[in-house]
């Protein structure tokens, strides 16, 4: 409990002190680990630019030297790029790319609002996952089961001038791997990442 309170306490801080910094402090990852998997980060909606999933027995999570998420608009499509490191050897970095259909034309960040309370079938036809794991290509990933669902999601204004989005969700995948009977489980995963013009992408 009173670990709670902490977490609590420094939560409260970080989110008032947010009043006062420069909006490129509020690009920078926020690490709050899961109380009952300390290897994730909790899920939030403070835009904390983390995410992280479990991979079977290893975890995809958010570095501090990479972009967490980059986001591309393009002929009716959303491309959403999460890139991070694979925790068992963290030299290898690892992207998971969504590729979606768009109900809305996306020509600025905060147009992404649409998304809000939206789950996406990654089973769907016209859904593609992708995965980069070092420097191999990327692989397009045969899904058998997964959904990319975004909870939350907010526009954030500093003195009351827009600022970014704050997206915030939850996503899973099943895939097949060549050579491999059972699928490949990517579960737990959650994200909450703050997204700006600098991040956002619109190809007419």
């Amino acid at each position: 409990m009173k670990n709670v309170k902490i977490t609590i306490f420094a939560l409260i801080c970080i989110i008032m002190a947010a009043c006062s910094v420069a909006p490129s402090e509020l690009d920078r990852t926020i690490f709050v680990p899961d109380p009952d998997d300390y290897n994730l980060p909790a899920y939030t909606e403070w835009g904390y630019n983390s995410f992280g999933a479990v991979i079977e027995r290893d975890y995809f999570v958010v570095s501090q030297s990479i972009i967490p998420c980059k986001i591309l608009y393009q002929n009716g499509t959303l491309l959403m790029e999460i890139s991070g490191i694979l925790k068992s050897n963290s030299t290898t970095n690892m992207s998971l790319s969504f590729n979606f259909p768009s109900d809305v034309v996306c020509n600025k960040y905060d147009d992404l609002l649409f998304l809000n309370q939206k789950t996406i079938d990654l089973t769907a036809a016209d859904c593609v996952v992708t995965m980069k794991v070092g420097n191999a290509n990327a692989d397009t990933l045969q899904v058998t089961g997964g959904e990319l669902y975004f909870k939350h999601v907010q526009l954030l204004s500093i003195e009351d001038t827009p600022n970014r989005v704050i997206l915030s969700g939850t996503f899973f995948v099943q895939y097949l791997k060549d050579g491999v009977v059972f699928p490949v489980t990517i579960k737990d995963g959650r994200f909450d990442f703050g997204i700006t013009n600098e991040f956002f992408y619109s190809i007419p």
